[in-house]
């Protein structure tokens, strides 16, 4: 049975379509609108099109992943945890599994599979969809919300609205912000919008010329021209045309951006290329490549070391001829080698545009939201869900479980009779 509550959801992504589906799940009558011509847009190049849907981290690791107010999802993620989203598509034939860190993709490594459950999930509930239309403001009577009003003029009247429009980043994916500015106009304020795991662009021209060059095992650390350091993170990297990229630049943008929200000066990007060895191990091994390739120049000598492309920027960053033979190498060359590797330096000078960035920080003040309900404090029968509200998480299936998490909290007491 249908209870006589209408909900209207603002937004057809990970957290308007959880939204949706458990309001209806609850009795209510629910209409999505999303303004694309198909949901999940963004779940579909999510993971690089595999979707990294969650993490098998507990609930405190998973709020200690968000250096953007972790613990106002508290309530969510006890709500609806990562093990009772991996339950749910579990329960919807799709079938899961877990990689390094913890990261749980589907088996079949398609987004596509994520998207079809879910809005087999809306069907089952017997969601009503509204494609193709955006919502330009919510109809309220100052204090209570009534409804939404159309860009085409409609009004949709409703007794709960729930905005999960998404942020600002991927705007092709019908990101655009639109959510902050319904938010605003009803009084809402709004922490100031910003990038959150973001490839971040160099200064150095030979580190843009190794563009495609992947890192694996290797430890970053993020710091100030004055040596402060700012954050530091183990994995793997990618150099592309603009600078780096990667996991474990992503993870580290965060504290670069709010950096460079006070501050126009650079910033420095130490890479350590064999964090397992310390300076007299990686001597050692170095010692051995030399007895090895004793005869050859030291540009054809050191491919056992590093990646090929790797090795004129290690050679001249370390000041040696590129001709010189390998044993003829002396213990102070090996010494500048040695610290070329274990401190391999760009200068960063900016990060990406916003609408490259995988998640917004910033958003909706989540002051101004119960973090029990997701509800307003401040217009009655408001909701909000995801990434419109001012958390971001880093990488590793967290933006999504906090989608889906707040996603269900909002639609679950947004559908409740009071």
């Amino acid at each position: 049975m249908k209870s006589k509550l209408k909900v209207v959801v603002v937004g057809g992504g990970a957290g308007g379509m959880m939204a949706a589906g458990k309001a209806a799940q609850n009795g209510a009558s629910v209409l999505l609108i999303e303004k694309n011509k198909r949901l999940g847009k963004k779940i579909l190049i999510s993971g690089k099109g595999r979707c990294n849907l969650t993490n098998t981290a507990n609930i405190e690791e998973i709020i200690n992943n968000f250096p953007g107010n972790g613990k106002f999802l508290y309530s969510a993620l006890t709500n609806f945890s990562n093990l009772d989203l991996m339950a749910f598509f579990k329960e919807r034939g799709v079938e899961l599994k877990i990689e390094r860190g913890g990261r749980v993709f589907p088996n079949s490594d398609s987004s596509g599979e994520i998207v079809k459950a879910l809005e087999n999930y809306l069907a089952e509930q017997q969601v009503q969809i509204l494609r193709g239309v955006s919502v330009v403001d919510i109809k309220t009577n100052g204090e209570k919300v009534e409804g939404v009003i159309l860009a085409d003029s409609r009004e949709i009247l409703g007794d709960r609205v729930i905005i999960a429009t998404g942020g600002a980043s991927f705007p092709g994916t019908g990101s655009t912000g639109d959510g902050y500015n319904l938010a605003q106009r009803l009084g809402h304020s709004i922490v100031p919008i910003r990038p959150s795991l973001i490839p971040l662009e160099v200064k150095e021209e030979w580190a843009k010329d190794l563009q495609g060059l992947s890192l694996k095992n290797i430890t970053v650390i993020l710091q100030t021209t004055t040596g402060k350091k700012l954050a530091q993170a183990f994995g793997e990297m990618l150099f592309t045309h603009f600078g780096v990229s990667g996991p474990i630049i992503l993870t580290i943008s965060r504290k670069a951006v709010d950096y460079w929200q006070k501050n126009y000066l650079p910033l420095i990007l130490k890479i350590d290329l064999k964090p397992a060895l310390n300076k007299e191990k990686l001597d050692q091994r170095l010692q051995r490549d030399i007895v090895k390739f004793s005869n050859k120049q030291i540009k054809n000598g050191l491919g056992d070391l590093l990646p090929q492309r790797l090795i004129m920027p290690v050679i001249n960053l370390a000041g040696i001829n590129v001709d010189k033979v390998m044993h003829q190498i002396t213990k102070e060359e090996r010494k500048k080698i040695i610290d070329v590797l274990k401190g391999l330096q760009v200068t960063l000078i900016g990060s990406r545009p916003l609408n490259e960035a995988i998640v917004t920080a910033g958003g909706v003040n989540v002051k101004e939201v119960n973090p029990q309900t997701m509800e307003s404090k401040l217009i009655k029968g408001l909701y909000f869900a995801g990434e419109v509200l001012d958390i971001d998480g880093l990488t590793g299936g967290y933006n999504l479980q906090a989608a889906f998490s707040t996603g269900y909290t909002a639609g679950n007491f947004a559908s409740m009779l009071n």
